[in-house]
């Protein structure tokens, strides 16, 4: 998508607000402005709008029930409350099991439970390609586990986890499974109703619906704990009057990424190798972080060695092109991203892990000006570098340096 003579590759941060959607959502600010927990008219019009949504929310999980969802600020809210559900559910199991990728949503959280409130939490490492240690996760099921919690997919690399065998192991214990879906929902296939897991986040602003507007899927007849309590609203599991323009675009949102799932799977999917197989060529010295063969179709990667980031980020946004890195900015030092950390991917590499995230709106002429701009960005970096100076010939032999 193009904007302001832009190019927009940073869409699993935020994706544009669909226009259709947009158009779904207006009347709700001035026309059907009633509180949806009233009992006149105004109030029911309203009402009847976030049951709608409602039931496109649950088509595109694939869930057995309208009332399995539950309207939530966002993405880390839903995966605040699931967990914080669960734990008071069951007061007497102290351990949560949780991955060492996962989004703050859930790894603050867990830091917090554990330092100040006692508990147990068992991170599952990864293995170099992003993939779950099957092996560490089994042996750290047990029944006094609460609750695990594994995203579908991950923010950076796309990699994608088993989560239907996941829950189906954590059911064998008795614990409760949870996953963060936030970047995998109208993305890929889901059908909860036939799955063993108990709870879902998602959130809306990764799907083209705005901000501030998120879910949680809770499977019917699960032992269930509201974070939010105050009102009957969510059939009192979420007190809070609904924020009904963006329920109602969620599910406009839900709606049409069925009707654009297949070609987020085949027209996205090709653009991303696209883009990936002609950098690979063009740029030596750099690789696909993740798993290449198993990740979302919009996710694409990058290490670059011997560079920065933020540098790799700053020049491509002055060519006109948005995308995102793999580190972060730490108290002043420049830390590569926890997930980087955790595949073991090396320092030297780790630094300029550069992010494209395509949508259902990118365009194959986009794709071919990303990559007739991104050689170039990379050499002049390099030339700048005397870590490149030093090191260009050399062979490289890629291994884990984080222990």
């Amino acid at each position: 998508m193009t904007m302001s003579q832009g190019i927009y590759l940073d869409n699993n941060a935020t994706t544009r607000v669909d226009p259709e959607i947009l158009q779904e959502m207006l009347p709700l600010f001035t026309e059907h402005f009633g509180n949806p927990s009233s009992m006149h008219g105004f109030g029911a019009a309203v009402g009847g709008k976030i049951e709608w949504a409602r039931k496109q929310v649950q088509a595109v999980l694939g869930a057995a029930h309208d009332s399995e969802i539950v309207f939530t600020s966002g993405g880390t809210e839903s995966d605040n409350t699931a967990i914080l559900s669960a734990l008071e559910a069951y007061p007497k199991k102290r351990e949560i099991v949780t991955s060492v990728v996962e989004h703050p949503g859930v790894l603050s959280l867990c830091e917090y439970l554990e330092k100040k409130r006692g508990y147990k939490v068992h991170r599952i490492p990864v293995d170099g390609k992003g993939d779950l240690d099957m092996e560490a996760y089994r042996t750290a099921l047990s029944d006094q586990v609460a609750i695990v919690s594994i995203m579908w997919a991950n923010n950076e690399t796309g990699t994608i986890f088993p989560v239907e065998e996941l829950a189906r192991m954590a059911k064998e214990v008795g614990a409760i499974f949870h996953t963060d879906a936030v970047q995998s929902v109208g993305k890929i296939p889901m059908k909860l109703a036939d799955s063993a897991i108990d709870m879902l986040s998602l959130s809306g602003h990764k799907l083209h619906a705005p901000k501030g507007i998120g879910a949680l899927y809770v499977k019917r007849g699960l032992r269930f704990r509201p974070m939010l309590r105050g009102g009957h609203q969510e059939r009192s599991r979420r007190a809070g009057t609904e924020n009904a323009p963006g329920i109602v675009g969620l599910g406009a949102a839900a709606q049409l990424a069925l009707v654009h799932m297949g070609d987020e799977n085949t027209r996205v999917k090709a653009l991303r190798d696209k883009l990936e197989k002609a950098i690979l060529a063009a740029v030596p010295s750099c690789f696909v972080t993740g798993n290449p063969d198993h990740r979302l179709p919009n996710t694409c990667n990058i290490a670059f060695e011997y560079i920065e980031g933020e540098a790799i980020l700053l020049l491509l946004n002055e060519a006109g092109i948005a995308a995102s890195s793999g580190s972060a900015c730490t108290s002043g030092s420049l830390e590569p991203s926890h997930v980087m950390r955790a595949m073991g991917v090396p320092y030297t590499a780790a630094h300029g892990a550069t992010r494209f995230s395509l949508s259902r709106e990118t365009t194959e002429e986009e794709i071919d000006r990303v990559i007739a701009v991104v050689p170039g960005i990379i050499a002049k970096l390099r030339s700048l570098s005397p870590y490149w100076q030093q090191e260009a010939g050399k062979p490289k032999e890629f291994a884990p340096v984080y222990s």
